[in-house]
């Protein structure tokens, strides 16, 4: 480098580059884009893939309780479900327990998705050129960086 040029400095604590939440960031992005294309072809966004596997597995679910599986609130959850049950994905019905509860539930139409889904997750490792292996342990990973954060906030 000559004397007279400006030296690159280094990064430092608080350049981008440096984030863990940037690079969970950019991670996150490049998932999202790999689903978009992936689910297109089923009529999915990610959020409806994710609540409709919600629903399927652990439903009938109030939609409180899809809300803090997803992390969403009802404002973000509610339409999502307008158009997933519009689409004949999902059901909601009152809870005859509560009736200001409503529970949603995955219709016929809703499993077949999730079913021709099957392989989704194995597409998705294939594309991170990840062994199942460290696709576990990053799953790990990131799952006691949630714990512990969520423990925090």
């Amino acid at each position: 480098m000559s004397p007279s040029s400006p030296s690159t400095p280094s990064p430092g604590p608080l350049s981008l580059e440096q984030q863990i939440c940037y690079a969970m960031h950019t991670t996150v992005r490049a998932f999202d884009a790999v689903y978009r294309e992936l689910l297109a072809e089923h009529g999915l966004s990610y959020p409806q893939y994710i609540a409709l596997m919600g629903i399927a597995e652990h439903g009938p679910l109030t939609v409180s309780r899809l809300g803090e599986l997803m992390r969403l609130d009802s404002g973000t959850l509610s339409p999502l479900l307008k158009r997933m049950e519009a689409a004949g994905l999902v059901g909601r019905t009152r809870d005859p327990e509560d009736e200001r509860r409503v529970l949603v539930s995955a219709t016929s139409t809703g499993h077949e998705r999730i079913a021709a889904l099957r392989e989704l997750p194995q597409q998705i490792a294939a594309r991170s050129g990840l062994s199942r292996e460290q696709m576990l342990a990053l799953h790990e990973t990131l799952r006691t960086v949630t714990d512990r954060l969520d423990a925090h906030s």
